[in-house]
């Protein structure tokens, strides 16, 4: 059954894939010549071979295998070993997408400890590393990229450091501005790649506006260059379905499906919808715009 879904799906997305590995400069090109970048959790062989055939184009080893896989209280217990040996089975089962892998909680308190952390992921197979914080990780950020590793930023909600209850960021001036501060200081430091997690919709489209690098959102608009989600989520497995999230299907049985249905929708821009976001005040915005064209 499960080699019946990995033909279909190889067969429908075969204009697609093409078999060409994605690279970090590739997902750079996107952001100015689109299509949408299509970024979904990984976090085993099967998935990875059908996320792989289904085109999207960048899976993600999320420290949320923690929670939805290995049964954790919290993603903060996940550990480099667990990483290394995901990102491992993960790497099997790709030939396209890009394998980025979350660096998890403390593995990257210090410049050494990041770089030594990231080649250790690198080695198992991923092609990148993605880092959450804002100017605390500026340095490890740098130190990482400046020895050739691709790293992706993460900022807004950040489930590391912000606990599992999840809440929208940037909805006032100051926070806005920091998150604004933020996407540029982390661009600067080498950053090639950026997540935006519960940022309001036009907030996320000056950030994006402004970067030069990509953005991927979650919970973050319609406007990034890019969308990630949790793979349980979208098809249809966790308890709840998220207002950031759509469920696009049910079983197990059907992962080719909505798989292929869900990236169809981020390329064609028609998911997010008005629905899944959030949105800054009108004042708030105001004040942003301000601030902003005050800025060199």
């Amino acid at each position: 059954m499960y080699q019946y879904i990995l033909m279909s799906a190889a067969f429908s997305s075969a204009a697609r894939t093409q078999g060409m590995k994605i690279t970090i400069q590739e997902l750079m090109r996107r952001k100015h010549s689109g299509p949408k970048i299509v970024m979904l959790t990984s976090y085993d062989y099967p998935t990875a071979r059908l996320e792989d055939a289904c085109g999207v184009d960048v899976q993600l080893i999320g420290d949320s295998v923690g929670t939805n896989v290995l049964g954790l209280a919290d993603v903060s217990q996940v550990t480099v070993n667990d990483m290394v040996h995901h990102v491992k089975a993960v790497s099997r089962g790709v030939q396209r997408s890009f394998v980025l892998c979350d660096m998890p909680f403390h593995s990257f308190d210090t410049p050494d400890a990041a770089l030594d952390n990231a080649r250790r992921l690198i080695d198992a197979g991923a092609d990148g590393v993605k880092m959450e914080g804002e100017a605390e990780a500026l340095a490890q950020i740098g130190r990482v990229a400046g020895a050739g590793i691709a790293v992706c930023a993460h900022i807004g909600y950040t489930p590391q450091t912000n606990g599992a209850k999840a809440s929208v960021q940037g909805k006032d001036i100051a926070r806005a501005k920091e998150l604004l501060t933020a996407a540029r200081q982390l661009e600067e430091a080498g950053a090639r790649m950026m997540v935006l997690e519960l940022i309001p919709e036009m907030l996320a489209a000056e950030i994006t506006r402004r970067a030069g690098i990509p953005t991927i959102g979650i919970g973050a608009g319609r406007f990034c260059d890019g969308q990630v989600q949790v793979i349980y989520d979208i098809a249809g497995m966790s308890e709840r379905v998220y207002r950031h999230a759509k469920a696009y299907g049910n079983l197990a049985g059907e992962m080719s499906r909505i798989i292929s249905s869900y990236a169809g929708d981020v390329q064609a821009g028609t998911f997010p919808a008005e629905s899944n976001v959030s949105k800054i005040p009108d004042d708030v915005l105001r004040q942003v715009q301000v601030w902003l064209a005050k800025q060199p």
